[in-house]
């Protein structure tokens, strides 16, 4: 039990630090701009919060910083591409309610196959295709079943395209890093995106 409430007080701890990282982003793209002196804070930050750095979407962020600085610049392309990054992890792009064509997010690639009969689907964030009913419904249609969050027994996480202020560590955001972390420890889960979801239907 005690190492129970340690483990739960640690992830608390942990949340709060990826909360603060995004704060801390939503302050650096505040302008529309990042520059080289502002990626290599970002990066030395995660390297400080080492509790955090293989949690999603910190890892993500911080293999994109560790890969752009590798050769010591931080080019205009660079530049452009961190800043989209951050506007996703954040839910502070610019394009917001337009479809999300994120390189973020842990989706499976290659795209796998998707069956829907007796498969069980977990639908986050909004869509394009319509509202959540609508794609519950879809699901049920084609003979799947639907799940409110990610469990032991879910088959496909998808994600919905359109950008949203949920887009954040502690809304939808949840439900993706469930779904990694079920990855990682061999659940065959598949995370899709909204878009190849719709083209399998």
């Amino acid at each position: 039990m005690l190492t129970e409430r340690s483990s739960r007080r640690e992830l608390e701890v942990q949340d709060r630090l990826i909360d603060e990282l995004i704060g801390i982003c939503r302050g650096v793209i505040a302008d529309d701009n990042v520059d080289e002196r502002e990626a290599i804070f970002l990066g030395q930050w995660i390297e400080n919060h080492r509790d955090i750095a293989n949690r999603w979407p910190v890892n993500v962020l911080y293999a994109r910083i560790t890969e752009m600085l590798k050769d010591g610049v931080l080019s205009k392309d660079e530049q452009g591409e961190l800043l989209r990054t951050l506007q996703e992890l954040t839910g502070e792009s610019s394009t917001y309610q337009e479809p999300n064509r994120s390189t973020t997010l842990p989706i499976n690639r290659p795209a796998p196959d998707i069956e829907f009969s007796g498969k069980t689907f977990c639908l986050t964030g909004q869509f394009v295709f319509g509202s959540k009913i609508e794609c519950e419904e879809t699901v049920a249609e084609l003979g799947g079943m639907v799940d409110q969050a990610p469990t032991q027994d879910t088959d496909y996480l998808v994600i919905g395209e359109v950008c949203s202020p949920e887009w954040e560590h502690t809304s939808f955001g949840k439900s993706i890093e469930v779904a990694v972390e079920m990855q990682s420890q061999g659940h065959d889960i598949k995370i899709l995106s909204e878009e190849h979801w719709v083209d399998c239907i």
